[in-house]
């Protein structure tokens, strides 16, 4: 495996994401913000963060699946949320939960960060998901 995740002694627990991940391989993996659309651009559940947090993480999937990488393969995870607030991390963690099996994604995460915006380039994109991989 490429990958280990893991979240040494000492370090806050509960997260909903390891804190570290150590990658061995010599192919590096980067897809580009991906947000709740479909392939021919109709957006995924307008005004819903939940099921805009799902679809971005099923387009990051194919994103990485076209390059021969999974979610196991992740260092890191990026999260753009609009008008973050603390009140919206039970609705963000219901899009990853609902999403997880699906798409191979463990929980905890690997390494992530979420960041607060103000908008990003449409109006109704809630949420967009970055993902670095590493392949042997």
């Amino acid at each position: 495996m490429a990958v280990q995740h893991f979240t040494p002694e000492g370090m806050m627990q509960p997260t909903p994401y390891h804190h570290v991940a150590v990658g061995k391989g010599t192919t590096q993996v980067h897809v580009s913000g991906q947000i709740a659309r479909e392939a021919d651009g109709t957006p995924v559940a307008p005004g819903d963060l939940a099921g805009q947090v799902a679809q971005a993480l099923r387009n990051t999937a194919l994103g990485l699946a076209g390059a021969g990488a999974s979610f196991e393969d992740v260092l890191r995870l990026t999260f753009y949320v609009t008008q973050w607030s603390p009140e919206k991390i039970g609705d963000f963690m219901a899009g990853v939960e609902a999403v997880a099996e699906e798409i191979g994604l463990r929980l905890p995460m690997p390494p992530a960060s979420l960041i607060g915006v103000d908008h990003l380039f449409e109006p109704d994109v809630l949420v967009e998901v970055e993902a670095t991989a590493l392949l042997d």
